[in-house]
């Protein structure tokens, strides 16, 4: 790759053809068969990508391109995979950035959302755990266990710092968004589904197990 630095901003060129860029590519939000394209990637708290509306890389198209980012006139690149068919099929409901809102912000529903990497180790750990979980609450008439793989799919007002991060998004029409801050065993899920989790415990064990996950 090659990189050059100008007063507002960092220019870099990645090979998308090499196995070595395969994590920062995902981290773009672009796909090895994509080709030759162009992201604009802004770090604040999460990853803001913004994407051209032309596919044609020329001098004026990328002049225009960064000028717009610069003047606000661009919107956020939000990543989505298409919704499986069968996305409601098993007890743990696989979330996409298209049916996200729908289910996550659904106002009769509390969603516990896993948002996970697949080549995260401390996800792959907590599998069963969640699957369990799943399982347990899948006849239940509001509660519902949902995973999102935030590699390949992104939605707004939810940053993602580390995998996995654990989000539950109550019932109700505020849209609502709390941080899942406990431990990560089935009693621990459950307490905290059933209404009686102590949050100093939860914080404790979540500083306790803070080193339990894998960064972006």
């Amino acid at each position: 790759h090659k990189s050059r630095t100008s007063p507002q901003a960092h220019l870099c060129l990645r090979h998308t053809g090499k196995s070595d860029n395969s994590r920062i590519l995902d981290f773009f939000g672009v796909k090895k068969e994509d080709g030759h394209v162009t992201r604009i990637i802004h770090l604040t708290e999460g990853v803001d990508k913004f994407a051209p509306d032309f596919t044609e890389l020329s001098e004026e198209n990328l002049a225009k391109f960064g000028q717009d980012y610069l003047d606000g006139k661009l919107q956020k690149h939000l990543n989505s995979e298409d919704i499986p068919e069968d996305w409601d099929a098993q007890p743990v409901k696989v979330l996409v950035g298209k049916n996200f809102e729908a289910v996550a912000f659904a106002e009769d529903k509390d969603v516990l959302v896993e948002f996970y990497a697949p080549w995260c180790g401390h996800c792959k750990q907590l599998v069963p755990i969640y699957d369990e979980l799943a399982e347990k609450y899948k006849d239940h008439a509001s509660i519902v266990i949902a995973k999102m793989d935030s590699t390949a799919n992104e939605v707004n007002d939810v940053t993602i710092k580390g995998f996995p991060t654990l989000k539950f998004f109550p019932k109700g029409s505020d849209k609502k968004v709390v941080d899942y801050n406990g431990g990560r065993t089935l009693e621990d899920f459950v307490a905290f589904l059933d209404g009686i989790h102590d949050e100093v415990a939860e914080d404790t064990k979540a500083d306790a197990g803070a080193e339990a996950k894998d960064e972006l």
